[in-house]
């Protein structure tokens, strides 16, 4: 483990710290701790298909370590073809995963999909009606391909084509998604074509939009753009229509309102204490579409129903951060967005507002298949390895989210530190009293 050049017992006030020992330590020894984790990109490689993810089983393992303390919290889906318990079920067999328990814990689909250890789904807040629409979007997105594909005459032979749109319909329950990776890397940088398919998928979540207010379900649904811009004072998110070899946003997800990641903190924080203390600061039955969208109003909503003394230790763990700068009328406009921002920012504003050593853990995916992500930069100064530039633009120095600890080395080298410190969590266990 490389350590950074300065180690300081509070991780919270660190940026781009390297010091995974002491992050190991601070996992490992905190009693009254809650891990709030992405999967893709965090504890997967990012592909290009989803299809082909792998996840590694003694990773899986180390979960229970941190069992009652471990939730996961994804845009992705815990079922489906290509949700990951198919990819556990890979990992251990399908019929070893259930029945030890290996499936992992936490919210999916933004945070509107509830699942336990053994693999027992539920959506809290959503009604049939809900599930019933979503349930013909996929059927949509493949229609809008293929059609898109005919105006557009792409060079791509049958076969290949029919590749594509394949990978490309993600037909989750509650999030169904166009997700365009296979078709940026086919076009192999015909950035105008890319750049027209971008647009048309944006155009058909509008037009199912529309589609669903007509149906009475005009509160119902929104658009997640990942990666993004941000949003607009709408409060919708702006697409990143690609540049360069750049992607952009490669996934259009048609999501449940509501289904945004940082309700997802709240919820899961609200079944956390629960468990501990059989008391539901925000009711048993709270969920994420009961939630408001607004950082001051989720913060203010902890602040004034979750005891203080009783609060954990949050760890938030992400890889999905953006930051743009562009100049308008000569003057710097940041553009601030990525798929976990949001809720990573919650959870350091919750641990500045409860006083907690809450750290925001930094996991770089950009060597990855998919190439829409800035790397960490490390150089060696003075012997050390030191973090000089973060995945957002360098002319945004005011961001005020603050990156932690970081693991330029991805998925491997964030498991192995998860790994080292579930092992450490385990022995601690084994020598306390009772």
């Amino acid at each position: 483990m490389s350590s950074s050049a300065t180690r300081s017992p509070q991780l919270s006030q660190a940026t781009y710290s390297l010091d995974h020992d002491l992050w190991i330590e601070h996992l490992a020894t905190t009693d009254n701790l809650l891990i709030i984790q992405d999967l893709d990109g965090v504890c997967m490689g990012l592909v290009n298909d989803p299809l082909t993810r792998h996840i590694d089983p003694a990773y899986v393992s180390a979960t229970a370590a941190f069992d009652g303390h471990f939730y996961v919290l994804t845009n992705g889906e815990h079922i489906g073809l290509r949700g990951v318990n198919g990819i556990v079920d890979k990992a251990w067999g399908e019929a070893e995963a259930p029945a030890l328990g290996r499936y992992l814990p936490g919210l999916a689909a933004g945070g509107v999909q509830w699942q336990d250890r053994q693999g027992k789904v539920s959506h809290p807040g959503v009604s049939a009606a809900e599930l019933s629409f979503l349930k013909q979007v996929p059927l949509r997105i493949r229609q809008a391909l293929t059609a898109f594909a005919q105006e557009q005459d792409l060079s791509l032979a049958g076969e290949a084509l029919e590749r594509c749109i394949q990978a490309s319909v993600l037909d989750n329950v509650a999030s169904p998604t166009a997700n365009l990776n296979t078709f940026h890397q086919a076009l192999g940088g015909d950035s105008r074509t890319y750049i027209a398919l971008q647009k048309a998928m944006e155009q058909l979540m509008t037009q199912l939009l529309e589609e669903s207010a007509e149906q009475g379900l005009g509160e119902s649904f929104f658009v997640h753009y990942a990666p993004n811009h941000g949003r607009n004072p709408d409060g919708q998110e702006v697409i990143w229509l690609s540049q360069a070899e750049e992607s952009g946003t490669t996934d259009f997800q048609f999501m449940l309102r509501g289904a945004i990641k940082e309700a997802g903190v709240l919820a899961l924080l609200n079944r956390y204490y629960g468990t501990r203390t059989g008391e539901y600061p925000l009711g048993a039955d709270f969920n994420v579409r009961q939630a408001p969208h607004n950082h001051g109003a989720l913060l203010a909503l902890v602040q004034g129903n979750f005891d203080p003394a009783l609060m954990p230790v949050l760890i938030g763990v992400g890889d999905t951060v953006t930051s743009t700068v562009e100049f308008v009328d000569g003057q710097p406009v940041a553009k601030r967005g990525g798929s976990d921002r949001n809720f990573l920012l919650l959870i350091q504003s919750i641990g500045q507002a409860f006083e907690r050593d809450n750290v925001v853990t930094y996991v770089d995916s950009s060597g990855g298949e998919l190439k829409n992500r800035r790397a960490l930069k490390v150089e060696s100064i003075e012997g050390q390895d030191i973090v000089t530039a973060g995945p957002g633009d360098p002319q945004d120095p005011d961001d005020p989210l603050g990156l932690n600890v970081v693991f330029p080395g991805g998925y491997r080298q964030y498991c192995q530190a998860f790994g080292i410190a579930a092992q450490h969590r385990q022995a601690q266990a084994q020598v306390k009293p009772g």
